[in-house]
């Protein structure tokens, strides 16, 4: 039997890129799985057509994560439709980017909006479902532990906030059976951050293996998190970097 038969997850930001590999990985492993996303309609399709062909129920729902209502009603859908919650994936994100004199108040209140204020107020409302044994995990990002390039402050800035929030949640909800943990992976291929990109070579310079990492190289630290090999892991924070921060 898969390790996650019978659970329910929600993946927020799970049409593409590293979300999706997430999606698809928890299905794999025998989730019913929901994503949210903002615009990309298509491809979310294609995900949870992809949940389906393995065997699991899929559900896509649109919810802009900088919209705490949206990200709300996202949860009790999931919660109606499958019957319970037993893993929130923190995912959704915006990469803002550029001198730190260039930054508009709008980028920057966006990348608030999404990264704190939004996967604040999707775990608010998940913890109102998740029982023994629930998950909770965000994907943050490496640039919370080193920094290599400039331009990239409020990114840096609000993902290492995911830091306080799992510390703070881990210790509040351990005592009933929840975990809280948060991954950091680093330069991963995605459309966001291609492999052959115009910054690629000087990231790779940094890593200290040397190469891209995968989609499918977070997703499968994701699924041990969630399923029975993470049931003494909480308030952690874990490089899914290939050494960058080393």
């Amino acid at each position: 039997m898969a390790e996650l038969t019978g659970k329910v997850a929600l993946v927020t930001g799970g049409s593409r890129g590293i979300g999706a590999a997430i999606a698809d990985r928890l299905a794999r492993d025998g989730a019913d799985v929901a994503i949210t996303f903002v615009s990309a309609e298509g491809p979310a399709k294609d995900v949870v057509a992809g949940i389906e062909a393995r065997g699991r129920r899929g559900l896509a729902v649109r919810a802009d994560n900088a919209d705490g209502e949206a990200v709300a009603r996202a949860v009790d859908r999931v919660v109606a439709e499958f019957g319970r919650l037993d893993i929130l994936v923190n995912n959704a994100g915006v990469f803002s980017h550029g001198p730190v004199e260039e930054v508009t108040t709008a980028d920057l209140d966006r990348a608030i909006a999404v990264h704190v204020r939004g996967a604040f107020l999707v775990t608010q409302a998940a913890v109102r479902h998740l029982t023994e044994g629930g998950r909770i995990i965000s994907i943050g990002s490496s640039f919370t532990g080193r920094v290599a390039f400039g331009s990239v402050s409020v990114y840096a800035m609000t993902k290492s906030a995911l830091n306080g929030l799992t510390r703070a949640l881990a210790r509040e909800l351990g005592p009933r059976g929840i975990t809280v943990n948060v991954i950091h992976p680093g330069s991963t291929d995605t459309d966001m951050n291609p492999a052959d990109g115009a910054t690629s070579d000087r990231q790779r310079s940094f890593i200290a293996l040397g190469h891209y990492g995968a989609a499918v190289d977070v997703a499968a630290t994701v699924s041990h998190l969630a399923g029975p090999g993470g049931r003494y892991i909480t308030g952690a924070a874990i490089a899914v970097d290939g050494g960058i921060t080393a």
